[in-house]
Parts: C-alpha cells; structure tokens; sequence
C-alpha cells in the first residue's frame, strides 16, 4: 500500500476518489486536521510526507480559507523532527492553485489587502524555511499565488499538463508573495522578467528548459503523474541521512544569499554540527560493510 496513513476531510474525501490507483487504495485513519489541507504519511520510507491542497469551488485560491489551515499545518510540520521530505500537491484534476481570490480581494479594503498580502508572502516564507526538503507537484494549473506556493518549494515536478505563470500584471498587480525574488533567483533575471512583465504562462517542456522546475513527466488519464514522480524524488531523499539532508539545505540557502567567503564558513559550520552524529559513523559503517545504511536522525 503506497500512503497507509492519511488525515482526510469531508472536503477532500470527494476529490479523492477520483484519483489514481494509489490514492484510492488509502485507508483513512484520522492523525489529525486542518480546514482544507490534508496530510498523509508514507510508510514505504519512513518520513515522507505529503500535503494536499482541496478547495474545490475556488480551485485552491489562496483565500483567508487556504492561507490560515496551510501555515498552522507548516509549522507544525516545522516542529516535527521525523519529517525527511514533503511533497505538496493538489486533489483537484487539472488545477494545483488558480492564484489569488481576486472576487475576495476586490471586497476588501487598501488596508485589508496589504495585510492579506503579507500574510501570504509570510505563508511562501514558512515553506520556504521548512527544515528538510520540500517538492511541489504541479498536475494542472499554478499561476500567479500558486506559482509563488511552487517557487517556495526546494525542487518542482510538473506534469506535461501543467502551465505555470506570474500573471499578476495583467490585472495592474505584481506578484507580491515572493514571486519576484523568487523567480529570478531560480531562472535567472532576464527570464523572470520576461515572464512577469509579459504575464507569460509556459508549459512544462519550456518550464524544464528555463531552469523553473526540475521533473517533467508525461501526464496520465488519472491526472496525477506529478504527484507519483514526486514521491520517487521524496523517497530518494528520505533514504539519506536526515540530519545531512537538513544540514545541506541550510547551507545551500543561507550560503546563496551571502557572497562566496560568508558561505563557505556556513557550509563549514554546518558540517560540524554532522560530525558528532551517529549517522555519520552508520553511513560510513554501511558504505565499508557494503550495505544499505540504517539512519535515525541521530
């Protein structure tokens, strides 16, 4: 059985079943809830994890519904030290998330928005600083806010059905959840700009191209092909070692940030902090046995 454990809803229960084999053989065992995001563990490889985004009747938008239940979920996945990897995904065929609520935005105040808008560029930076490696799977639609959700992601995997965009300028806006950062740090600044400025949505053979994700993957009739992709990347991570995983993670965003002398001293310090571990002598251990090593994040 592919994912033993999940935390379901009434509103997501739907959804599911259309889904592909392995979705449908679930046995749903409630280990806890957030309104419109649910979370499974897979107990194939101790540690992967994944969240499903399902609010059918806004196509995940990002509304006050969406951005609340997602980051109380973020951090409690932040404080919880047998994570090794998330995939984040959606249970809706065809669409990851539309973007913003634009009808819920257009009712609220200058003051309501710009709080709104923090908030959700508060959500990116949550996932962004999730101590262990996150994939976004892309099966559909992710524009504007739902690229953003994406660029948070340490790696992407797209479907080949998938189109992705920063189109926030084509109604007089800017992508104000990170995506302006985020963007030509991943793709580089020409091509960000190119993309925002001109609304542009690109499918996943361009996405793969610009360097915007990492997977492509053929799409199949039951819409979830980024998903299975990703949890293949998921379990590859998660059968490292755990506090090595973090650890590089840490080096690799924090070091990119500063210029190349502050980031090799990153990187030094954080291999300290994996020499005293008992991981450390098991991945040596199994490399010299010849066998696959046994890691417990200790």
């Amino acid at each position: 059985m592919l994912i033993r454990k999940v935390i379901s809803f009434r509103c997501v229960q739907k959804s599911f079943t259309s889904q592909s084999r392995w979705l449908n053989a679930i046995r749903n065992e409630l280990i806890g809830s957030e309104e419109k995001i649910s979370i499974q563990t897979d107990k194939e490889i101790n540690g992967v994890y994944v969240m499903t985004m399902s609010h059918p009747e806004k196509k995940n938008a990002m509304s006050y519904e969406m951005i609340n239940p997602m980051r109380e979920s973020i951090r409690k996945l932040h404080i919880n030290s047998d994570v090794r990897a998330l995939v984040l995904r959606s249970a809706l065929p065809g669409v990851f998330c539309a973007g913003a609520d634009l009808k819920e935005r257009l009712a609220m105040s200058n003051e309501q928005v710009e709080n709104f808008v923090d908030g959700l560029r508060s959500l990116t930076n949550e996932l962004h600083m999730l101590p262990f490696p996150t994939i976004a799977a892309i099966n559909g639609f992710a524009l504007g806010g739902g690229l953003e959700i994406a660029l948070a992601c340490d790696l992407r995997v797209a479907s080949s059905r998938a189109k992705m965009g920063l189109v926030e300028t084509k109604w007089a806006l800017l992508p104000g959840a990170g995506g302006s950062q985020r963007l030509s740090r991943i793709i580089g600044l020409g091509k960000a700009k190119d993309m925002i400025y001109g609304a542009r949505i690109v499918d996943s053979e361009e996405a793969l191209r610009i360097g915007l994700i990492e997977y492509a993957v053929e799409q199949e009739d039951n819409e979830d092909a980024a998903t299975k992709r990703a949890l293949i990347v998921a379990r590859d991570i998660a059968s490292r070692g755990p506090l090595a995983m973090r650890a590089a993670k840490f080096a690799i965003d924090k070091g990119i940030e500063t210029d190349l002398q502050t980031g090799l001293a990153i990187e030094k310090a954080s291999y300290g902090r994996i020499i005293p571990t008992k991981d450390r002598i098991e991945g040596l251990k199994a490399f010299s046995e010849k066998r696959t090593p046994a890691y417990k994040g200790e």
